[in-house]
């Protein structure tokens, strides 16, 4: 239930062409705290409910519990979240032995594409695409619960 992930900026569209599936997620969240966060997610047509620890000190590694709930359960919970949905398109690229889900934000985050790749270790390695950019690993304002609060469109 630990999950170790390295997140990065996108600097080309090309890994839209790269995509194997990409799904629409709209997502809230009922608490969106430093050390916990509680999330609804409504990805293509089945609801999540997830549950998020405090990020490690390097950013790379927490706690997190999902569990899949009806379609109905998370469009009435989403009723009941906080201000700020998030609105996005995930794709899902393979590289090398990994899958990278690639988020392009919509709504008050347009222009922020932001991919992950979920790894076995903290020092798993992994191909870079050419598609990828900075890394954003560990830094919050990149966490979808902090978008929520603090769009990338008010940022400049």
């Amino acid at each position: 239930m630990i999950e170790i992930e390295r997140k990065f900026l996108v600097k080309l569209e090309t890994f839209k062409t790269e995509a194997f599936k990409n799904t629409r997620i709209i997502q809230g969240y009922l608490n969106s705290h430093k050390e916990r966060a509680v999330r609804v997610r409504l990805k293509g047509d089945r609801g999540f409910l997830t549950i998020k620890g405090e990020s490690s000190n390097n950013g790379l590694s927490r706690f997190e519990w999902e569990k899949e709930i009806t379609k109905e359960e998370a469009e009435s919970l989403l009723l009941l979240c906080e201000k700020g949905i998030i609105d996005k398109i995930r794709y899902e690229v393979k590289a090398g032995n990994h899958t990278f889900e690639v988020d392009e934000f919509f709504g008050d985050n347009e222009g922020l594409i932001i991919a992950e790749v979920e790894l076995e270790t903290e020092e798993d390695v992994f191909l870079r695409p050419d598609w990828l950019g900075d890394e954003v690993t560990g830094d919050i304002r990149y966490y979808n619960s902090q978008l929520s609060k603090t769009s990338y469109k008010f940022w400049k």
